[in-house]
């Protein structure tokens, strides 16, 4: 029998039910992310099949991704260092356990900072990019997590298509 998703593992009483919510959408992309790339190969990984973007990218855009918005999460912008970073993205030798462990690593990151969260945070504005659009704390905290789906499902769409040639 599969094991039960994490949003319908229990409710912890001790956290607001919002930031719950999301660190058991941060455990749902950890488990999902892994389950697909864990059974291919670093070529299988690097390389784009069918048009689709490989599934390392997807893994390392994931990582990177969320920790670019964990820190405007914490309201700072990006330094020159984490744009450069960017390009690095879609290519790599990075193996199935590396990035696993690189998703991980963000994901732990972004778990911190929703523990550092309360309710009365979430109305607070956040700057986003560039252009410093606006957007709440929680609705940053809440794209951490769809975003990172977003990428589940295309790792998901590109092992398919690699382990079927």
């Amino acid at each position: 029998m599969a094991q039960t998703e994490p949003w319908l593992r229990g409710i912890d009483p001790a956290l607001d039910p919002v930031i719950g919510h999301l660190l058991r959408g941060s455990q749902h992309l950890r488990e999902d992310m892994a389950q697909a790339i864990g059974g291919l190969t670093i070529a299988q990984l690097w390389a784009p099949v069918h048009g689709l973007t490989c599934a390392g990218f997807q893994a390392k855009h994931l990582a990177g991704s969320t920790l670019r918005l964990c820190t405007y999460l914490k309201g700072e912008q990006l330094t020159a260092d984490q744009v450069a970073a960017i390009a690095s993205e879609s290519r790599g030798d990075e193996n199935a356990a590396q990035l696993t462990g690189i998703v991980n690593h963000a994901l732990d990151r972004y778990d911190a900072l929703l523990r550092t969260l309360r309710p009365s945070d979430f109305g607070v504005i956040r700057e986003v990019g560039r252009q410093r659009l606006q957007t709440t704390v929680v609705g940053l905290a809440i794209h951490i997590v769809e975003h990172g789906m977003r990428h589940v499902g295309l790792a998901i769409a590109a092992e398919k298509a690699a382990m079927n040639g």
